[in-house]
């Protein structure tokens, strides 16, 4: 629970007020602040260029995208960023759901924007989300921490992880990997046993998310959007991008809003959140629960109802406003597919971010920038960003190996 003092001022945030953001890329977490008045500081692995345009100061956090934050020493370097700013709250985005004990470590220095250590465990540790998918009669997939006896049918996943990079099927070799190492002494002792590798029952159908706020007693639909992957080698799984559907079926919706309403008041969920769920021909499967403004915060954010100021209301316990939508938006992620020496300078074009940066080296498969589409349709909208990721892996695929 928050103190009253700082639930009125999440809930009446004045305009300027300085927020901490601390994720693995926090550029869509700064636009989010800016949208909504706020200064942002940022903490992540990659400062680009657009998050230091939009935040007032930022800083990078070691670690890597396989690896993850590293938490040592993560409270001082956020306690150096804040300054004298005095933060209203700190705000944290992908990067902390395999270590929620860093979360713990943080909310003794700063105020969590966001849900608690123990919530995220609650809805993020495979066998406590399937235990509570099994309390409350919510379709799940079978998961398991043993090898399966047949490969076939069967996912290997990384609790906590994100991306989908980390997503594949099994090829009849034992994957399971030990808990993930920790320094004798250390304050982040991995108290998440379930956060290693596990088994997961491949289930047919489209991907469905949806995105929704959560007041710790009810979950409200923001709404709906489809994700498909970009197929890399090793990575079959991996994110590739998102699309905002105009509209979604109403029975469905109805059915997914009360699933996560009960999950929200058991696990005590506050602010964005996102589900992803499995539409197969019997039915939706629950796949995840993301705590935090996730992938899709880009397509769903407005001028209108900036949703980072929604967000820390509903942490804040007061009233919210669902933003209403016109058309659809989609975002995707444009990769390398070869290693490159030296990145070559592009001419950015609007509807685009996260750039990356000329004369870096990249390996293959690493990501290169976002971009974005609108369109009165989904499909559309689709198609749209699709074309463009083509179009404007030109600039690197052509003649800069």
């Amino acid at each position: 629970m928050i103190s009253g003092t700082l639930s009125h001022l999440l809930a009446n945030l004045p305009n300027n007020a300085a927020i901490l953001i601390a994720a693995i890329s926090g550029r869509s977490l700064a636009a989010a602040a800016r949208r909504a008045g706020l200064r942002p500081l940022v903490a992540d692995l990659f400062n680009d260029a657009d998050t230091l345009k939009l935040a007032e100061r930022a800083v990078k956090l070691r670690g890597s995208l396989e690896a993850g934050i590293d938490p040592h020493a993560i409270v001082e370097t956020l306690a150096g960023l804040a300054g004298e700013a005095q933060p209203v709250a700190l705000v944290y985005g992908s990067g902390f759901e395999r270590r929620p004990e860093m979360l713990e470590a943080i909310s003794k220095r700063f105020s969590l924007g966001g849900n608690t250590a123990d919530s995220v465990r609650l809805v993020k540790e495979p066998a406590s989300l399937a235990s509570l998918c099994h309390e409350f009669s919510i379709p799940h997939p079978e998961i398991r921490f043993d090898n399966p006896l047949e490969a076939t049918g069967w996912l290997t996943k990384l609790g906590g992880g994100a991306g989908g990079s980390h997503v594949k099927r099994l090829n009849g070799h034992n994957v399971i990997q030990p808990p993930l190492p920790v320094t004798e002494g250390s304050r982040f002792e991995h108290n998440s046993p379930q956060m290693g590798h596990y088994f997961q029952r491949f289930v047919e159908g489209k991907n469905l998310s949806a995105l929704f706020l959560a007041d710790a007693t009810t979950a409200h639909i923001v709404g709906f959007s489809r994700q498909w992957p970009s197929p890399h080698p090793g990575a079959p799984f991996r994110y590739g991008g998102a699309v905002r559907l105009r509209r979604y079926d109403r029975g469905k919706a109805l059915q997914i809003e009360a699933w996560l309403s009960t999950l929200t008041q058991r696990a005590g969920l506050v602010g964005l959140c996102s589900a992803d769920f499995i539409e197969a021909e019997n039915g939706l499967s629950l796949i995840e629960i993301n705590p935090r403004p996730g992938a899709t915060l880009d397509i769903f954010d407005s001028d209108a109802t900036p949703l980072l100021r929604e967000h820390l209301r509903a942490v804040a316990g007061a009233s919210i406003t669902v933003p209403a939508y016109r058309g659809s938006a989609a975002s995707a992620i444009a990769y390398t597919n070869r290693p490159i020496r030296a990145f070559p300078p592009v001419d950015w074009p609007a509807m685009t971010a996260d750039h990356q940066t000329s004369g870096t080296a990249l390996g293959a498969g690493d990501p290169v920038c976002t971009v974005f589409a609108s369109a009165s349709s989904a499909a559309a909208a689709e198609r749209a960003v699709r074309h463009r990721v083509r179009t404007l892996a030109i600039n690197w695929e052509e003649d800069f190996a």
